[in-house]
């Protein structure tokens, strides 16, 4: 008989995952379901990245690449960033993968080794302390706090470290709270000596305030971001990486090993997503944040609790500790009795314990259809 390793059981589920699927199975039963659990883009990939892909397949460009990415899509890259932040990136500096889960996977196998540690804040994306317990490695968890907008204190960092401490790991904007790291903390972040790792996947996503690359602050870093959010193409599998020079070859080498290259196709349409898809991503960051603020507005409405307005991404993290203080009996009783679908805040972490996650990643009138079945929920509660 086959045995599952140690390793494989060990990881926990991915607990929104386990939402959605239980809502896809409710809705094949017949029922309605308003989905602000998962954190996808509702729109349709830009049509310009489409037709991008159609004219690659067509030029046959159907075959492995080098294992860095096509040399034109990282130019791109580069020069995005130097458009955004001022920073100057080297295409060489960057490691095309497919999607942000590989690139994260390469950084913590070239960074960690059994033992070793790595800050993440507590809430935050559940999948960062999986891989690092996968590879052996110790998630150095730091509680964040709501009444502090849910940001990193670089003086708990430096507590928190010791010998055996590699890095530290930023999202900003963050999933699940939707805020952003303020411009001084990341500097005394970067000012703390270790390497910071910044998923910033979210950027382009923000509103109001300006979200700040790490690289602005320190060259001692690497930058994880992709495709999937901003130019709504979560199944075209494209992320990137800019890494120090010094762990450029290193992390060439897993690619080779694991991956050998990102899709060929997925990679000319981040091109064109990057050269020719503006007008597109700002008509969809327009429509997330009229979202936001109807949502926001609910959310009160309904007397939840929500100290700090998310000003990035496309969640909120809502304190309903007054309702139950677990989260995850409550997201599933809510999505049986009123069929709607959200996050239970202990997916990311036991600090988030007693909030709920909403995306609006969905349409105002579903959005508004879910705040008006929460209240009747609450109100028969």
């Amino acid at each position: 008989m086959f045995e599952v390793s140690q390793r494989a059981q060990d990881i926990p589920p991915f607990i929104v995952m386990d939402v959605l699927e239980k809502a896809h199975e409710l809705e094949r039963q017949g029922r309605s379901i308003i989905h602000l659990e998962i954190g996808e883009p509702d729109f349709t990939t830009p049509d310009c990245i489409c037709a991008a892909a159609k004219e690659a397949i067509d030029r046959g460009e159907t075959h492995y690449t080098h294992s860095l990415g096509i040399l034109e899509l990282r130019e791109a890259i580069c020069e995005d960033y130097r458009r955004k932040y001022g920073v100057e990136v080297d295409p060489d500096q960057v490691i095309v993968t497919s999607g942000t889960s590989p690139a994260l996977f390469m950084i913590f196998s070239a960074l960690l080794g059994p033992g070793d540690e790595i800050v993440i804040s507590d809430p935050g994306y559940p999948c960062y302390p999986n891989f690092a317990n996968f590879i052996g490695a110790a998630p150095a968890l730091i509680e964040v706090h709501e009444e502090d907008g849910f940001q990193l204190r670089p003086e708990d960092i430096r507590k928190k470290s010791g010998p055996r401490t590699k890095a530290v790991l930023i999202n900003s904007p963050s999933n699940p709270t939707g805020n952003l790291l303020s411009a001084e903390r990341m500097a005394r972040i970067a000012e703390l000596g270790l390497p910071v790792i910044s998923d910033e996947i979210y950027h382009g996503l923000v509103y109001g305030e300006k979200a700040h690359c790490i690289l602005e602050y320190t060259p001692n870093a690497f930058v994880l971001n992709g495709f999937s959010k901003l130019y709504a193409m979560t199944g075209w599998r494209l992320g990137y990486i800019i890494a120090p020079k010094p762990f450029v070859r290193p992390l060439q080498k897993i690619q080779q090993n694991f991956f050998i290259s990102a899709g060929s196709v997925s990679q000319w349409a981040g091109l064109s997503a990057l050269t020719r898809a503006q007008a597109d991503v700002e008509r969809m960051r327009r429509t997330y944040d009229e979202r936001r603020q109807f949502l926001i507005r609910g959310i009160r409405d309904l007397g939840l609790g929500l100290k700090v307005e998310p000003a990035g991404a496309f969640y909120m993290l809502v304190n309903v500790k007054d309702i139950s203080g677990n989260s995850y009996d409550l997201a599933f009783d809510i999505l049986d009795k009123a069929g709607v679908a959200v996050s239970p805040g202990i997916d990311f972490g036991k600090n988030a314990e007693g909030f709920l996650r909403f995306s609006y990643a969905n349409s105002l009138d579903n959005i508004e259809e879910g705040l008006r079945r929460l209240k009747g929920y609450l109100d028969n509660r």
